[in-house]
C-alpha cells in the first residue's frame, strides 16, 4: 500500500542497510524550521478517522495493470524464515495487494501455504491472475485469497476457531465449528484441512509489509491483537513499514496531516510513519516478544533526477510466546 514513486525507489533499494544513522536525520529534521509542522501535536477529527477502504479500492483499480508493484524479493533476505520454514508452514499475508510479496515467497519455498487477504476484491482477483500466470509449483493448493478488512471486522474464524484456540492453550475442548451470522464471513472454512472441519488451526507466520501504516493509529492495537490471536505459539509477525522522517513523510504539506505522524495522500489513502518505540509498544502491548526491531536506512539514488534520497523503513520480528 504505497505510492508509485515510493514503490519504485523501495524496490531498487537494498533489503536491509545502514547507509546512514537515523539519529543524523532526526537531528537535521528537528533543527530545520521548514519541517516544524511535522513535530507539532495533532488531534484528528472524527471524520478523518473513518475507514478509508474505499480509497484503497479505488487505488488498486487505478493501478491494476500489474506493473505498479515490483516483486519484493528482498524480503527473502530480510526474513530468511520465509525460505527455511518447515513443510506445510502456513503464512498469512495481510494487505496482499497484487501479490508482490506472496509471489517471491511461493517461488522460493515450495512447502509454504499462503493465505492472503485484502480489503479489495478487485485486487484479490488481480493477485490470483498474476500468480496464476507465474511458474509456481502447486500454485492452486498453496495460494488462497479472501476478502477481509481486519481493522474493522477482524479475521474470519476459519483461520482459528475459539475451540481450537482453547485446545492449543491446553484446555480440554472439542473442535467444533464456531459459527457467527455476519454475512457468512466467519461461518465456514473454505480451505479445510484433513481431520479439521472448522478451521485451518492457526498460522505460523503473519507478514505485515507496508500494511499497518495504511490504517488509523487508533485501530492499530486491535489489528495487532487479531494477528496475535491467529498465530500459533512460537509463530512470528514479520514487519516492514515506513519509518519516522522518511523522505516521503517530509514531502507531505502541512494540510495533508490527519494525525500526529499521519498523513493523507491526494487519492485518499493514508500513511503513518513509525518510530521504534511506537512499534514496540504496539506489539509488546499485545503480548508479543520482540526479536528484532531497527531502522533500515537506505540511500536511494534517483538516476533520472540525479538526486540521492534518504529512505527510512522499520524492520521488525515479533514472536508469540511458546507455551510452557
Amino acid at each position: 500500500m504505497s505510492s508509485s514513486g515510493d514503490a519504485e525507489a523501495e524496490a531498487e533499494a537494498e533489503y536491509f542497510s545502514k547507509d546512514f544513522e537515523w539519529e543524523e536525520v532526526r537531528a537535521d529534521v528537528e533543527s530545520n524550521p521548514s519541517f516544524r509542522y511535522h513535530l507539532l501535536p495533532f488531534q484528528p477529527s472524527k471524520s478523518q478517522a473513518e475507514s478509508d477502504v474505499r480509497a484503497w479500492k479505488r487505488f488498486h483499480v487505478r493501478h491494476s495493470s500489474g506493473k505498479f508493484f515490483k516483486e519484493r524479493r528482498y524480503l527473502l533476505k530480510e526474513f530468511p524464515e520465509l525460505v527455511s520454514s518447515a513443510p506445510h508452514t502456513k503464512l498469512l499475508e495481510v494487505g496482499c495487494g497484487n501479490g508482490s510479496t506472496a509471489l517471491p515467497i511461493l517461488r522460493a519455498n515450495k512447502d509454504v501455504i499462503v493465505y492472503a487477504c485484502d480489503c479489495s476484491d478487485e485486487t484479490l482477483e488481480k493477485a490470483k491472475e498474476i500468480l496464476g500466470a507465474a511458474t509456481i509449483v502447486a500454485f492452486s493448493h498453496r495460494f488462497h485469497t479472501f476478502y477481509c478488512d481486519v481493522s474493522t471486522d477482524g479475521f474470519p474464524n476459519w483461520l482459528v476457531c475459539n475451540p481450537c484456540r482453547d485446545r492449543v492453550l491446553q484446555k480440554p475442548s472439542m473442535c467444533l465449528s464456531d459459527v457467527k451470522h455476519d454475512n457468512g464471513m466467519h461461518s465456514t472454512n473454505p480451505f479445510k484441512l484433513e481431520g479439521c472441519e472448522c478451521c485451518i488451526g492457526g498460522v505460523d507466520f503473519v507478514t505485515l509489509i507496508f500494511t499497518l501504516s495504511a490504517i488509523p493509529l487508533e485501530r492499530m492495537p486491535r489489528f495487532i491483537k487479531e494477528c496475535f490471536d491467529v498465530l500459533n505459539p512460537g509463530g512470528m509477525v514479520l514487519f516492514r513499514d515506513y519509518g519516522l522522517y522518511d523522505m516521503t513523510m517530509l514531502r507531505f504539506e502541512e494540510d495533508k496531516r490527519v494525525g500526529f505522524r499521519e498523513y493523507m495522500r491526494l487519492d485518499g489513502t493514508r500513511a503513518y510513519f513509525f518510530c521504534l518505540d511506537t512499534v514496540r509498544d504496539l506489539f509488546v502491548g499485545s503480548g508479543f516478544t520482540e526479536l528484532e526491531l531497527d531502522y533500515c536506512c537506505v540511500k536511494s539514488v534517483n538516476r533520472q533526477k540525479g538526486k540521492c534520497m534518504r529512505r527510512i523503513w522499520v524492520h521488525g520480528k515479533f514472536q508469540k510466546p511458546v507455551l510452557n
